[in-house]
């Protein structure tokens, strides 16, 4: 059985080849008698700026694990490592059609999970394929010149793909082994297995999940973009078909919905056609930008070493008087800010960042939770509604022309000191006060927040970092109530997957929930093969 060994430590000039080694001396052995070595996990501890270092875990093999365990057992560093037993795919031969609705990282694991089971499906995409997709996007970013089902929401990949490409997650699933595995092998980087907060970067992502769908056409997938699934035909009340670009009907027995946080005119159809849904809070705010530098200074310290990555943070203030939360959110280290609208006269920013994480500038999110009670109504696209309001007010104070509103941090705390910060925001900044674009209950809760972030990190708050408003996609305004089977309350045989569904909030929690829906899938289906045998 593979040993699990904790707190080997590098110092920031000290690369991964020297563990082996360092392993060894620590226990006394001979490098002879280890038989396999893998480093597992890489973290930072820079909470002693003056003594920064790498904390890795290992696993490891010997030729005398036993003689190891009655030396070294009571290390608490030390323990046995059981492996996960690997998950069971058993072949299913089904005539069921199965149809999948979104390219994103929910519906690309759908599709690869159940292909697993020997499983194929159609698979829909409202937008392009990602070649042609950044083509869309980046003359939106140079010219201004909006397609609306080819954007930074809507295309091959999912909105995620033009993200800092971060694959860290708070839930704890067996399965986050299998997505990174699936990745590596379409092409990530391999370091993604290890570190304690990996990423891939938007350049790498593109290429990954183009790499995902050669192997899905290869396996039998049917694969059609520039269809929009505008309507579901129903029988007895179930899902029969999916109707695509209101004119073709696709007949269907188990459709995979993943439609991303985005897909406005989706969630009013599902509305018409008796879905349940219910309005979700999520959060609303700004994007905050600094130069890189002075968070590596803030986060490592003046000295810092060369070879230590592109710092990041996360913040937090709860207010207990109001109980509003202010954090940050998706930090985009040596990244870019740019527009992610999908609807015209509309202003939406986002975070982005290539694998290298090079750009002079750090941004990102810093947002107020808002919930039902500030949408005007109870209604279950009141989210929806409250969104818009915000991403056309954005688009008025920015000019009308998707440049956005932008403020220097001290003149939005009313502070003298504050000039005209610079941005990296495509296609643009204009300077506006952003009291005018953002509700006054958020604005103050920012003002708060700002002023605790700052304790936590002295230096944060600076004339050198600029606001960028709005904010607003930062998870779905609505959830798709789904049963324990899996499948929507109202609509038997539609599958709501990912963070557009309301159950996901990121890439590898989207991957995880779509990965789900598909085991859910399998089972019916073999269910239902035992019944007919």
């Amino acid at each position: 059985m593979p040993l699990l060994v904790r707190n080997l430590i590098l110092a920031p000039d000290q690369g991964d080849e020297l563990l082996r080694g360092m392993f060894a001396r620590r226990f006394s052995l001979d490098e002879r008698e280890i038989v396999d070595f893998r480093l597992v996990r890489k973290s930072i501890d820079a909470r002693r700026k003056s003594r920064i270092k790498f904390v890795c875990t290992v696993e490891c093999s010997l030729l005398n694990e036993a003689a190891f365990l009655a030396r070294h057992g009571h290390d608490p560093d030390v323990a046995a490592s059981a492996p996960p037993e690997p998950p069971a795919f058993p072949s299913l031969e089904s005539s069921q059609r199965i149809v999948i609705v979104g390219m994103g990282p929910a519906g690309l694991f759908a599709a690869l999970r159940l292909a697993e089971y020997g499983l194929v499906a159609t698979i829909l995409e409202r937008g392009r394929p990602v070649e042609e997709r950044g083509r869309d996007v980046q003359a939106f970013w140079d010219r201004g010149v909006l397609d609306p089902e080819s954007n930074v929401q809507f295309g091959e990949g999912g909105a995620g793909t033009f993200s800092d490409g971060k694959l860290t997650t708070r839930v704890n699933d067996p399965n986050i082994r299998y997505v990174l595995d699936k990745l590596i092998g379409f092409g990530a980087p391999p370091e993604i297995g290890h570190l304690a907060k990996p990423h891939i970067g938007t350049d790498r992502l593109r290429l990954v999940v183009a790499s995902i769908r050669r192997w899905l056409l290869s396996a039998g997938f049917d694969i059609r973009f520039g269809s929009r699934l505008t309507d579901l035909t129903l029988s007895g009340g179930a899902v029969e078909a999916a109707v695509v670009n209101g004119a073709d009907e696709l007949p269907c027995d188990a459709l995979v919905l993943a439609p991303g946080n985005s897909a406005r005119d989706t969630y009013e159809m599902l509305l018409r056609r008796g879905a349940l849904l219910q309005p979700k809070p999520f959060a609303v705010g700004v994007r905050v930008e600094h130069p890189q530098e002075l968070i590596n200074r803030i986060q490592y310290g003046a000295g810092h070493h060369p070879t230590l990555p592109p710092a990041d943070y996360a913040l937090a203030w709860n207010n207990s008087r109001t109980g509003r939360s202010a954090y940050s959110f998706c930090m985009c280290p040596g990244g870019v800010v740019v527009a992610g609208t999908s609807e015209a006269e509309g202003v939406v920013t986002n975070g982005m960042s290539a694998y290298l994480r090079n750009s002079p500038y750090s941004n990102s999110a810093l947002v107020v939770t808002v919930g039902p009670d500030d949408f005007g109504d109870q209604s279950p696209l009141a989210g929806i509604g409250f969104q818009r309001r915000l991403e056309r007010r954005a688009f008025e104070a920015g000019g009308g022309d998707y440049r956005a509103p932008a403020q220097n941090l001290l003149a939005f705390l009313g502070m003298k000191g504050g000039g005209r910060g610079l941005s990296s925001y495509r296609p643009g900044v204009r300077e506006a006060e952003l009291d005018r674009v953002l509700p006054t209950a958020v604005t103050e809760a920012l003002r708060e927040g700002v002023r605790h972030f700052d304790r936590k990190m002295r230096g944060f708050l600076t004339a050198e970092a600029t606001l960028t408003a709005p904010e607003t996609r930062t998870s779905a305004p609505v959830r798709i109530v789904r049963g324990e089977n899996l499948q929507s309350v109202g609509l038997p045989g539609l599958y709501p997957a990912g963070e557009g569904a309301g159950y996901a909030g990121g890439i590898m929690s989207a991957a995880l929930d779509g990965i789900r829906v598909a085991d859910a899938i399998a089972r019916s289906i073999s269910a239902d093969t035992r019944r007919t045998l």
